[in-house]
């Protein structure tokens, strides 16, 4: 995928001024990770009188496969060469408009502290985006791109094989846009519109995309007479998406109309009574998850082993059915933090006597954690290599043996749910790991049967009828029967 933005400028104001405005010098060629491949940018020329900024992004075939399959996710539904050989490689998508938005990302917003007040001015740019699929032709592309501020839209339709015409056109066109315009709007049109022409998407399209849609669309979309058509492809034709953004533009084109804020327009709500759920963090979630699951158990003593900072501890003080709590990490700066959390050197004398941090490693045996009712793995197993985790087993399920052994981990398959997630990625950089709900299946149900416990799997987040919940979650039980007949051969 290839696209180049150019310029041309004065003595007054040099062309290279662009290398200000994109944020990447011209003396240098600088390489990006994206979702799916490789981003390169490089300026073939940079003078004062012409400068072009060039974007190329190669795709990882096989990173497009493991990360989406299917329409609208990696797989468009006309990739009739299957999975492996197929046009994304080399034709302007919607791959090419997230790598723009990711690359040149303080542009989109027109952000540029160094110029301030050319990043605010119109420009003389030149667009060439050579191999561009479009449904529609270039009628369509003259429709989407004519009312945007452009003097020129030139389209000109790709041929299916020279060497024999009467095949006709094929679905791709070269376009090359002209006009004086601020550089952040045309970004913000390109990163819109390709994927619009494409009429695909290689990622899920979460409600979230209604957001980015109006963010990249101000100042242009609302009073678009194509908005419809844009809207929908855009939002994958998700009637329910479309039909909501449909409404904040009539919003957005009302307030334009009278000269108002929109918030002035949509003022039929009391702000202070408005009982609309905001989305709850995916970490706050999980926090809850686990709450449920301790009090479900019946708990009051409980382990959280790999504390970090002690948000869990927190939430586990709100509670008084908790009466003990011991937090426990490796890292002396995690416990300092933590107790900075809790404040617990201004804590009461009671609430304090409910809560202690220790330092200890998971993978050695642990006389001090022996006897409670409950441990809480959140988020750890996947910072310990491979071959520790028999060791962490042990200790935790053969050593300790709680009542009730409550484990969460990443789902690996969710990450393709991520579109700024770099291919073949895992969510944290001190993760070893990162499981499939079978992996993670197979292994609790593996650790329950050695060391007699029975075990439940619990979904954490938005259960995704594909890929399942970005977080996923084991509760295991000690099977009290097989915990008599191991004190009877014991005695």
């Amino acid at each position: 995928m290839f696209l180049t933005i150019s310029t041309t400028g004065t003595p007054e104001r040099p062309a290279t001024d662009l290398g200000f405005l994109l944020h990447k010098h011209p003396d240098k060629a600088q390489t990006f990770s994206t979702s799916h491949g490789t981003a390169h940018v490089f300026y073939p020329e940079a003078s004062a009188e012409r400068c072009t900024a060039a974007l190329l992004l190669e795709v990882d075939p096989v990173a497009l496969v493991r990360r989406g399959k299917g329409k609208g996710r990696g797989g468009a539904p006309d990739s009739a060469l299957a999975q492996y050989v197929n046009d994304r490689p080399y034709a302007a998508s919607s791959l090419l408009a997230v790598a723009l938005s990711s690359v040149f990302k303080s542009a989109l917003r027109g952000v540029c502290t160094a110029l301030p007040g050319r990043a605010e001015a119109p420009m003389p740019l030149r667009v060439e985006v050579p191999a561009l699929p479009a449904r529609g032709g270039a009628e369509l592309v003259h429709k989407l791109f004519g009312p945007l501020g452009w003097t020129s839209v030139e389209v000109e339709p790709v041929a299916l094989d020279e060497m024999f015409p009467q095949w006709g056109d094929s679905r791709y066109v070269q376009l090359v846009l002209e006009g004086e315009l601020r550089l952040a709007d045309a970004l913000r049109q390109l990163y819109v519109l390709l994927p619009v022409l494409d009429d695909a998407k290689h990622y899920w399209v979460a409600p979230d995309e209604v957001d980015k849609l109006l963010r990249a669309g101000e100042g242009w979309l609302a009073e678009h007479p194509e908005q419809k058509l844009i809207t929908s492809r855009y939002l994958s034709r998700r009637w329910g998406l479309t039909r909501q953004a449909m409404e904040r533009l009539e919003l957005v084109r009302l307030a334009e109309t009278d000269d108002l804020e929109v918030e002035a327009v949509d003022n039929a709500v009391d702000e202070t009574t408005d009982t609309e759920d905001k989305p709850v963090p995916l970490a706050e979630q999980r926090r809850d998850a686990i709450l449920e699951a301790l009090r479900g158990a019946g708990a009051s003593r409980v382990l959280d082993l790999g504390c970090g900072q002690g948000q869990l501890v927190q939430a586990l003080l709100k509670d008084v059915r908790f009466t003990e709590i011991v937090g426990v990490d490796v890292s002396v700066r995690a416990l300092t933090i933590a107790g900075r959390r809790l404040k617990l050197d201004r804590m009461g004398e009671r609430q304090a006597a409910r809560v202690t941090l220790l330092q200890g490693s998971l993978t050695y045996t642990d006389k001090r954690l022996a006897g409670y009712d409950a441990a809480v793995l959140s988020e750890v197993i996947e910072h310990l290599d491979l071959p520790r985790l028999p060791a962490l087993e042990y200790a935790v399920f053969g050593s300790a043996r709680p009542q009730t052994v409550i484990v969460t981990t990443p789902n690996v398959e969710y990450n393709v749910r991520w579109e700024t997630l770099p291919a073949g990625h895992v969510r944290h950089g001190d993760h070893r790991f990162e499981w499939t709900r079978a992996q993670f299946r197979a292994w609790a149900g593996a650790v329950a049967e050695r060391d007699g416990y029975g075990v439940e799997f619990v979904a954490v987040g938005p259960d995704d009828p594909e890929v399942g919940p970005p977080t996923q979650m084991a509760v295991f039980s000690r099977n009290d029967k097989t915990e008599t007949e191991k004190e009877a051969k014991a005695a």
